[in-house]
């Protein structure tokens, strides 16, 4: 995936600054824990859910997901 600013914005006017689709209140969040309960894409995007979004706004999503995960540092946690 190349860019994600066709997709996603974030604006401190909108959604408390988090991370959303372009031309939405749809948070990235959402798709990602919709993702996480074994939703798929394509149900995502159907009128069941979004029917809005695009694959490629999905996509984005796991981009900005997989982008934030590599450029942050952690602390081990759960460890005994």
């Amino acid at each position: 995936m190349g860019s994600i600013e066709p997709y996603i914005s974030v604006d401190p006017q909108i959604c408390h600054g988090k991370p959303c689709f372009k031309g939405t209140r749809i948070m990235v969040w959402q798709i990602l824990e919709l993702l996480e309960a074994g939703v798929s894409g394509a149900e995502i995007t159907s009128e069941k859910y979004f029917p809005q979004l695009t694959p490629e706004h999905i996509r984005a999503a796991l981009h900005l997901a997989a982008e934030q995960l590599k450029h942050r540092e952690f602390v081990a946690f759960g460890a005994d």
